[in-house]
């Protein structure tokens, strides 16, 4: 598809923007228009279709710690001038030297299409219906499905004092299924999902969403013949690809710039020092080909990169906006996003990953006395200031002697993320990203994550249930 020309001169744009900025640290323009789609398929009928359209921009003057913005739905000329007025009280008197803004990249990690256009909306709402009806006659137990896909479309386009200009056209799709399945007075429920930046065509072959359908009743029967969740510390293994969340949130967000630069992290100030056992290697990788979670430039026009967070147990660095890297005296990242035009940007995640080891995952369960096995996950919190996080598991077996002895419901993981990194013993051979469905929140903002790992045996962990 073509790309939207700006409705005002980007010329002038950087040039307002320069007189903003004179004095100050930083400054830039962060353009979004976006379409969005959504549809949901419920207990057999089209139960909601929407479409949304927005566009905005927001304008950013940096001095010091402070920083000024002001945003506006409105893309003018006009509209730029009385939001750069009011970012520039940021300054106050303050003298600075303006950054020298990140190289321009012509690097796309994703096609640069529009989702929302093709296919037509009855192909999109017939996908739907014909998930619905192939999981109602895959097992005579299902008692209810539910079936969403939603695309959107983000063009965006960031401008600075000199007159550069980053643009780029982002999509991202999303199909979810959700199964409910009764036996013998008993009913549970599992949902499968998977995307990316991509269009709608691979969700259209019946092998790719018929695997997802299979997914969701596979876990789903598993959860009907669950028994209670054991109570206790003992030794869990994670299993490969999302369960890496658990990564992302007790590891992950512990080392965003931000929350280190201020000393407000478990892991502030500890560069240089062993946080995690030997052979553990985690990095944010935002350069992954059509990931989620990728970016070919962050929302401050700095290309993304494959940061090495820990090395061999060995903490290497932050991820870095330009805000908080200048800050602390090092480069930036890559990771500076920002939920949309009229969001601060802040450190983020992009895709963060534990890369693989060498032992066979099978022998790893093997080597369990007594513990749980965690094959996928549910929601979770962590405190970034303390490490402790809690994460509920949707689908777990308990393990005794090496030998699966049921699964089981409602296994809760409560543990201290650089313990639980410390206590990391055997690293799996079979290493996987995520299916594309992470969203991470932070500071009242959403953004498009992705996580990936191995199979990996964590000796301690409390589990708890709820019966």
């Amino acid at each position: 598809m073509t790309d939207t020309p700006l409705p005002f001169d980007a010329r002038r744009a950087a040039d307002i923007l320069s007189d903003a900025a004179a004095g100050a640290d930083d400054a830039d323009i962060f353009v979004e228009r976006s379409r969005s789609e959504s549809f949901v398929f419920d207990d057999g009928r089209l139960k909601s279709a929407a479409y949304d359209t927005e566009q905005g921009f927001g304008l950013r003057v940096v001095a010091g710690e402070a920083t000024g913005m002001a945003h506006a739905a409105e893309l003018s000329e006009a509209a730029l001038s009385r939001a750069a007025e009011t970012a520039a009280q940021a300054k106050r008197g303050y003298s600075g030297t303006l950054d020298t803004g990140p190289t321009p990249t012509n690097r796309r990690l994703y096609a640069q299409i529009d989702p929302t256009e093709t296919p037509d909306f009855g192909t999109k709402t017939n996908l739907l219906a014909k998930i619905d009806a192939w999981a109602r006659a895959k097992d005579p137990r299902v008692v209810q499905v539910s079936v969403s896909l939603a695309g959107s479309h983000r063009e965006i386009d960031i401008i600075r004092p000199g007159g550069e200009r980053f643009h780029e056209i982002r999509p991202l799709v999303r199909l979810n299924v959700s199964v409910t399945l009764e036996k013998d007075g008993r009913r549970e429920s599992a949902s499968a999902g998977a995307g990316g930046r991509a269009a709608y065509d691979e969700w259209l072959e019946p092998s790719r969403w018929q695997g997802l359908v299979e997914r969701a009743l596979k876990k789903a029967s598993t959860n009907l013949e669950s028994i209670p969740a054991p109570v206790g510390e003992m030794e869990v293994v994670l299993g490969p690809g999302w369960p890496a969340v658990l990564l992302h949130e007790a590891v992950g967000h512990g080392l965003e710039g931000d929350f280190n630069r201020k000393g407000t992290s478990v892991y502030s100030g500890r560069i240089g020092e062993q946080v995690a056992a030997k052979g553990v290697t985690v990095i944010d990788d935002g350069t992954i080909s059509d990931r989620r979670g990728s970016l070919s430039f962050d929302d401050e026009g700095t290309p993304t990169n494959r940061t090495v967070l820990i090395e061999d147990g060995i903490l290497k660095g932050y991820m870095q906006d330009r805000h908080n890297a200048r800050l602390m005296g090092v480069a930036p990242t890559g990771n500076g996003r920002r939920e949309s035009y009229d969001a601060p940007t802040m450190p983020r995640m992009t895709n963060t990953v534990m890369l693989g080891g060498d032992k066979d995952p099978e022998e790893i369960v093997k080597t369990i006395k007594k513990g749980v096995w965690a094959v996928d996950f549910g929601g979770g919190q962590v405190d970034i200031t303390s490490g402790n996080f809690v994460f509920q598991c949707t689908e777990a077996y308990l393990v005794e002697n090496g030998e699966i002895v049921a699964p089981v419901k409602n296994a809760t993981l409560i543990g201290h993320g650089p313990t639980a990194l410390e206590q990391i013993s055997m690293i799996g051979n079979d290493f996987a990203m995520d299916d594309g469905v992470g969203t991470c929140g932070k500071a009242g903002q959403s953004v498009p994550v992705g996580v990936g790992q191995p199979t990996v045996k964590v000796d301690a962990l409390t589990v708890g249930g709820a019966g």
